[in-house]
């Protein structure tokens, strides 16, 4: 395939198709205003079934982002000490240069290994993406960047039971008769996807949602069940316990398309709704009840979120979820199953993205959250340390645990650090070099969802503001500029579109590059929603090629799937997992921090996007905390007042919110807000952990203990 859009009067006037960019399951479709050349307005395209016109209050000022007077639109160089801000203009010229001499220089005297890049979804675009920097680095032998912040546990936990299949069409849960929202805000985090739960709560579903605060999704559910951080691995393997026990199973699903069933139910023989209320402080009878409606209610639809995975067992939990399903027959309809990530219908092309091939044999990998210590000297091993660092799509001083170390770090003089960005942000604050990295607005990708199953092309709607440049254009520049002559490096973005994906896969049958310039987005070639129940009779791209209470995958299972590995073509084989579910309970309290720490996402940030635009700034608030009145009383803290929240690895100064709807012994701290926005220049990120949870490397962000002073 060779694929020629047609060309885009990016001077002129009219109406545009867009992507939404964000690292965000909606993937909204956008129609752009222009005049002149100027972007005049954003909003949803109201022809998407999914976007139905509406964005959310991330996206829908958009053209304040890309014309803000604080937009980085010329590359500059560093013109007072790291952190202060002080910059000058360059000539990209004068950039590139200065980049490559100092990467060929830190090569000379300490090995390749000592260049780490840092990116991550600062555009989820499948060009400008996860890995559009992964060939150059792999090439350069730079160490490689493990990415592992989202779902990287819980997918391989849903691999390792259900194979990589998209599973279920959330458009069908508008049949859903008993829907678990599980560890998921979602009207603030996919908010598209409400409506269609709406529709069938209206239609007689039951809503339940699963959390430990009552947010905004939960206070429009029929049943909120408030559960202790890190324990939804009991709550599951408890109801796999009445499921089992009580005879609600069925039958013919379980013994037609399923492994392991009598092994599961040896297991889950001692996980009694009494012995889960100890832990997880939800009633047995509730966790009766729960069981029971959900077995009965069919189709039930489980929606878990990121959230599930970030605690010591967050794998194990999704392991015993997965298996829900399975045991009542929820898959057999549309609206049944458990959601999770649908963009394993993508037929997308990763290997040809990253360039694995490109990479010399046993080059160090380092993990985004060992950043601070990386920068620090505190990693170990035997390799170089890390002498010059490029960050992009990222805002690690934000969104990286150890947020401390991850400063001191960045603040040596000898460290030489070049940031591709937008704005300049807390990170981009101790660059040496800051090149303008270009809006969607300004640029080319082929979107994927991993929440909904419509590809998109996004194209160019308006010139570059200022000088500013793709992340594939950035790429193509620094190849030249290091004189890396690989196919890959000169390749235009059309071509790349081409690579990206597999184009002749049925998933894209009647869908090329030139009808989604006409269409803008297209649904993939599947079966229509209410029609839409691909393991009615088994067929999971397993081993067995059934749903698998008992992994056959398990051997070798602790691995890092390669969609999370920078430059990676295969998976990363550890030791043996369980190839049962079980419990792993969350991390024992510290002595002298007796709380438990949460952080979800902001409802008005996407990670730490939009921080520091106004209007989304005034939506969030000043940053605050979410205290029980029973901790608050206990701790004499008062609505309002300033508190420090601290453990062994910092402290953070917020405003407490006192309120039932967190619950006792938990405090909730979004994430997200700039350093600038707080008391004490410091995020919620100085006191979350660095540690693994037991697959996939995946975060542990809510196995945080913390106490709370009044400041």
């Amino acid at each position: 395939m060779t694929t020629e859009l047609p060309l885009v009067d990016l001077t002129g006037s009219g109406t545009r198709r867009a992507i939404c960019p964000h690292d965000c399951p909606d993937g909204c479709a956008m129609t752009v205003t222009v005049q002149d050349g100027v972007a005049t307005s954003v909003r949803g395209d109201s022809e998407h079934p999914f976007t139905r016109g509406g964005l959310c209050v991330k996206v829908n000022n958009y053209t304040d982002r890309v014309y803000s007077p604080e937009r980085v639109t010329t590359p500059l160089r560093r013109s007072g000490p790291k952190g202060s801000g002080r910059f000058e203009p360059v000539s990209w010229d004068d950039a590139l240069a200065e980049v490559a001499s100092n990467f060929n220089r830190v090569i000379a005297e300490h090995g390749a290994e000592a260049i780490m890049p840092v990116s991550y979804l600062g555009t989820q675009g499948t060009l400008n993406g996860l890995n559009v920097g992964d060939p150059f680095f792999n090439k350069m032998g730079a160490t490689v960047s493990e990415r592992t912040y989202c779902d990287s546990g819980a997918s391989t936990a849903y691999v390792m039971s259900l194979g990589p299949t998209a599973g279920v069409d959330p458009e069908s849960l508008v049949h859903s008769k008993y829907i678990i929202i599980w560890a998921c805000n979602m009207i603030s985090t996919n908010l598209h996807l409400w409506p269609f739960v709406a529709e069938a709560q209206r239609g007689g579903a039951k809503v339940v949602v699963v959390d430990p605060v009552r947010h905004k999704t939960a206070a429009r559910a029929d049943w909120h069940i408030p559960i202790r951080p890190g324990t939804d691995g009991a709550l599951a393997m408890a109801m796999i316990n009445v499921i089992v026990t009580e005879g609600l199973t069925d039958a013919a699903y379980v013994r037609d398309h399923t492994v392991g069933i009598d092994e599961l139910t040896e297991r889950v023989e001692g996980h009694t709704p009494e012995w889960a209320e100890t832990e997880t402080g939800i009633p047995a009878d509730d966790i009766r009840t729960l069981a029971r409606e959900y077995a009965a209610a069919q189709p039930s639809m489980i929606r878990i979120g990121v959230a599930i995975e970030r605690h010591s067992g967050g794998g194990q939990t999704v392991r015993a979820i997965s298996c829900l399903p399975g045991l009542v027959g929820a898959w057999r309809k549309p609206g049944g199953g458990l959601l999770a990530l649908p963009l394993w219908a993508f037929p997308v092309n990763w290997d040809a993205l990253s360039r694995a091939e490109l990479r010399p044999q046993n080059t160090r990998v380092i993990n985004q959250f060992h950043l601070g210590k990386a920068l620090t000297g505190d990693l170990g091993g035997d390799g170089p340390g890390i002498h010059a660092l490029m960050v992009y799509n990222s805002n690690p001083v934000v969104v990286c645990p150890d947020q401390e170390r991850v400063l001191a770090g960045l603040a040596r003089e000898d460290l030489f650090t070049v940031v591709s960005e937008q704005f300049l942000t807390d990170t981009a604050q101790y660059a040496d070099i800051v090149f303008p990295a270009a809006s969607q607005l300004e640029q080319l990708d082929v979107m994927f969802s991993w929440g909904h199953l419509y590809i998109g092309l996004n194209r160019p709607s308006i010139p570059p503001v200022g000088e500013a440049v793709s992340n594939t254009e950035l790429f193509r520049r620094l190849a030249a500029a290091m004189g890396y002559t690989e196919d890959c490096f000169t390749m235009t973005d059309e071509q790349m579109i081409d690579a990206a994906y597999d184009w002749a896969a049925p998933a894209l049958d009647g869908i090329t590059p030139a009808t989604l310039a006409e269409t803008g987005w297209a649904r993939l070639n599947l079966p229509a929603a209410d029609a839409y129940a691909p393991h009615s009779e088994g067929g999971f791209p397993t081993p067995s090629g059934k749903q698998e209470f008992l992994s056959a995958a398990a051997a070798g299972g602790n691995f890092v799937l390669p969609l999370f590995r920078q430059g990676s073509n295969e998976s990363q084989p550890g030791e043996d997992v369980d190839p049962l579910p079980h419990y792993i309970p969350p991390r024992g309290p510290h002595e002298a921090h007796r709380l438990s720490l949460i952080s979800p996402k902001s409802h008005a940030f996407i990670n730490s996007s939009y921080g520091n635009l106004p209007a989304q700034k005034r939506v969030a608030g000043e940053p605050s905390a979410w205290l029980h009145p029973v901790d608050a009383e206990d701790r004499e803290v008062g609505d309002g007042d300033l508190v420090r929240i601290y453990n062994e690895l910092g402290e953070i100064l917020v405003k407490a919110k006192v309120t039932a709807d967190v619950t006792r012994g938990v405090v909730m701290a979004s994430m997200g807000a700039w350093r600038a926005q707080t008391k004490g220049q410091n995020t919620v990120n100085a006191i979350n952990p660095t540690g693994f949870a037991d697959l996939g490397h995946a975060p542990t962000f809510n196995d945080t203990r913390v106490e709370v002073e009044r400041a």
